[in-house]
């Protein structure tokens, strides 16, 4: 764990309780007059405190120090992506944010699976549990669905990521893409793309990807290509 994520870190004196509190003191084995590093993923600032007192079922931190983080995390990438099975999110979601994703937009469109809405709450628990194991100290912005159509409307410098167009190769990646669902796009939606960039991945391999693996893949682009 790099640091510990505390809405409240920056303040002389804060509480820690619940699930932070395990992790401390029950699973790292912390004692009092000990040093933790807490962050609070708003603005870029590490804060040193030290263990006060501890409790039965909480403890209390005083601050001793803070410093500005200057490391770059985030590649700039926004990916609009077409809502799948929430389980496959989840999963890919943690690698999405140690490669630095900054962005992501879920849409619906034509083929997406039906009876799936984002679970913010949860989503978000995910990001802060990776932004604390892979030291991101920004926290990756997650926006919730609205239509293909709205989408490009809004962000026409979206490429839109499909098999069959020109490839989307490392040097130069875009910083907007769009992702299908599993079923892929129908022809409408395609006829909206006529106006925006298409890309396919410039691979070795003839597999179509899962929705959930072409985001990774560029997320990817996104960090190796910079």
């Amino acid at each position: 764990m790099r640091f510990l994520y505390h809405p409240l870190a920056g303040e002389e004196s804060v509480t820690v309780e619940g699930e932070a509190y395990r992790h401390l003191f029950r699973s790292r084995r912390h004692r009092k007059s000990e040093r933790v590093t807490l962050s609070n993923l708003r603005d870029r600032m590490l804060y040193e405190y030290e263990i006060a007192l501890v409790g039965r079922r909480d403890a209390r931190l005083s601050l001793i120090a803070g410093r500005q983080d200057s490391a770059t995390y985030e590649s700039g990438l926004h990916l609009a992506w077409c809502l799948i099975d929430p389980k496959a999110v989840e999963k890919s979601l943690p690698m999405l944010n140690e490669m630095g994703v900054s962005r992501i937009s879920f849409l619906t469109c034509a083929r997406c699976q039906r009876g799936f809405e984002p679970d913010f709450k949860r989503l978000e628990r995910i990001v802060i549990n990776s932004c604390q194991q892979c030291g991101r100290n920004t926290l990756l912005q997650l926006e919730d669905s609205m239509d293909t159509a709205t989408f490009l409307r809004m962000f026409p410098d979206t490429a839109v990521l499909d098999f069959n167009a020109q490839p989307l190769v490392c040097q130069k990646p875009p910083k907007r893409v769009l992702i299908g669902p599993e079923g892929g796009f129908d022809e409408r939606e395609r006829a909206l793309f006529k106006k925006v960039g298409i890309r396919r991945f410039s691979l070795a391999t003839p597999s179509v990807l899962r929705s959930e693996t072409a985001a990774c893949a560029v997320a990817a682009l996104g960090v190796f290509g910079r």
